[in-house]
């Protein structure tokens, strides 16, 4: 799984703009890109780039850092298409399992009824049961667990970077997902089904 949340840097500017009471006119920030383990709970890649790269671009280098095979990929609608399904697939094998919701006005592509892609496969189940009812037959509602790992992010690390130059930011970035990943080593509450 593959979320994504901006950071705000925390330099000068925002001293000045406390201190002076003004405005700026444009804030920089950070984007952070983390893969998480949905059975161990463990982020198994990270990435922190400058906030005009897109998911799917910081992709190929997140999938650089994972070792052991990946049997399920689960991410949002900014990684639909037919690039990111071509990279996983040549990473991981055509039995990854991809669930990436398309966007609302998704067309089938013009070999779909001959040899459907799995995004036509997904269009067509939205098409036939609805939005909520493909999310809850594919698992995407697990995707709630990338949102939570961004929120804890924000409250155990904070939201913004305190380092200054882009290098530094992103070993802040990285000794973030040690932390995170051994407080997430100390124990994770298990879950039973009581009805």
């Amino acid at each position: 799984m593959d979320p994504s949340t901006g950071l705000k840097i925390f330099g000068e500017g925002e001293w000045l703009e406390k201190r002076h009471k003004t405005k700026r006119k444009r804030r920089s920030w950070r984007k952070l890109h983390l893969g998480l383990d949905l059975v161990s709970g463990e982020i198994v890649c990270s990435d922190l780039t400058k906030d005009d790269v897109g998911d799917p671009t910081a992709l190929p280098g997140l999938l650089d850092q994972i070792d052991g095979p990946v049997d399920r990929f689960l991410a949002d609608g900014a990684y639909d298409g037919k690039p990111t399904s071509d990279l996983l697939t040549a990473r991981f094998g055509s039995l990854i399992e991809l669930t990436i919701p398309p966007p609302k006005n998704a067309l089938l592509s013009l070999n779909a009824a001959k040899d459907p892609t799995v995004r036509d496969r997904h269009i067509a189940d939205i098409a036939a049961r609805g939005r909520m009812a493909w999310q809850k037959a594919t698992g995407y509602n697990q995707r709630s667990r990338g949102e939570t790992l961004m929120g804890r992010w924000k409250a155990v690390i904070g939201p913004k970077l305190k380092a200054h130059t882009f290098e530094n930011q992103k070993t802040e970035a990285r000794i973030g997902v040690r932390v995170l990943n051994q407080m997430t080593a100390l124990g994770r509450p298990s879950f039973e089904r009581t009805a």
